[in-house]
C-alpha cells in the first residue's frame, strides 16, 4: 500500500489527481499540497518520521510548472536526501521528459490524466518500493521498439526509423510521421541495430543506410541527406560510411 503526496498549484487538477489516487486499491492514503514549498515541508516531516512512521510518504506525484519553486527544482532537492520518496511527474508539458528521467523519476504522466495511465504509474511505484529497480521492458520482437506517446504505449517498426539522435542517456527516434523519446542510450541502439543497417555517423547520430538519399561533400565536410534532414558526418566516421554506401550500391 502506497502513501502518496500529490503536488499541484491548480486546485481542480489537484482534486482530480487525489480522487484517482484514493480510488486505487494500492494507495492507502493520498494527501495534497498546493505548491512545492508546502510539499517540501511535508516531505521533511515524513523523513523525520521514518519509513514506518505515521507521517511517511512513499511517492510524490508532482506537477512541473508551479509558481516559485517548480516541480523540477523540488525533485532536484530530493536527490540530496538519503532516502527520498519516489517521484512521478504529472504535467501537461511533454518537453521536460529528459530532465525528469535524469532526476530518476519513476514515471512521466501527461495531463489530462487517464485512470489507466495513472494506475500504471502506481504499479511502477509499488514495484520500485517493494522489490528491486524496475526490470527493463523487453521488446516484443526485434522488428519493433516500444515508445510512449501521450500516455499510450505504441510499437514503432525499426524499418520506419530514419535516424536516431542522442539526448544524454536517452535517444530520439525519428520517422516520417514524427519523433519519439526512449530511455535507451544511443550506444545500445547502435549495437542492437548494426546488423539491421544502422551506422554511426557522428557522436550524436545513428542513421539507417536505406534512408540515406544523398552523400554530400562540400569544402572538406561530409553530410548525408536522410529523408529531408541533412546531418553532418564526423571525420572519424566518413570513410566507413562511404565504404558501406559503396558496398550497398554494388551488391
Amino acid at each position: 500500500m502506497l502513501r502518496a503526496l500529490a503536488v499541484d498549484d491548480e486546485q481542480p487538477s489537484l482534486e482530480e489527481l487525489l480522487y484517482l489516487l484514493n480510488a486505487d486499491p494500492r494507495v492507502s492514503s493520498a494527501e495534497g499540497a498546493s505548491d512545492a514549498t508546502e510539499a517540501l515541508r511535508r516531505i521533511n516531516r515524513a523523513l523525520e518520521s521514518g519509513p514506518d512512521g505515521p507521517e511517511a510518504i512513499d511517492v510524490v506525484f508532482l506537477d512541473i510548472h508551479m509558481p516559485g519553486l517548480d516541480g523540477l527544482d523540488l525533485a532536484r532537492l530530493l536527490t540530496g536526501f538519503a532516502k527520498p520518496p519516489l517521484v512521478v511527474f504529472v504535467t501537461a508539458h511533454e518537453g521536460f521528459a529528459v530532465q525528469a528521467f535524469d532526476l530518476k523519476a519513476v514515471d512521466y504522466v501527461l495531463k489530462p490524466v487517464r485512470r489507466e495511465r495513472l494506475a500504471e504509474a502506481v504499479r511502477r511505484a509499488v514495484q520500485l518500493r517493494d522489490t528491486a529497480p524496475l526490470i527493463p521492458v523487453h521488446e516484443p520482437d526485434p522488428d519493433h521498439i516500444s515508445v510512449e506517446l501521450g500516455g499510450v504505449t505504441r510499437f514503432v517498426a525499426v524499418e520506419d526509423i530514419t535516424h536516431v539522435e542522442a539526448q544524454g542517456d536517452y535517444a530520439r527516434l525519428h520517422t516520417a510521421q514524427g519523433s519519439h523519446l526512449v530511455r535507451i542510450p544511443l550506444s545500445t541502439l547502435e549495437e542492437r541495430w548494426r546488423s539491421r543497417g544502422f551506422v554511426r555517423i557522428h557522436r550524436r547520430h545513428l542513421v539507417a543506410l536505406r534512408h540515406i538519399g544523398e552523400l554530400r561533400l562540400d569544402a572538406g565536410t561530409v553530410s548525408v541527406l536522410v529523408a529531408t534532414v541533412e546531418l553532418q558526418v564526423s571525420r572519424r566516421h566518413a570513410r566507413e560510411l562511404r565504404d558501406l554506401l559503396l558496398r550497398r550500391t554494388t551488391s
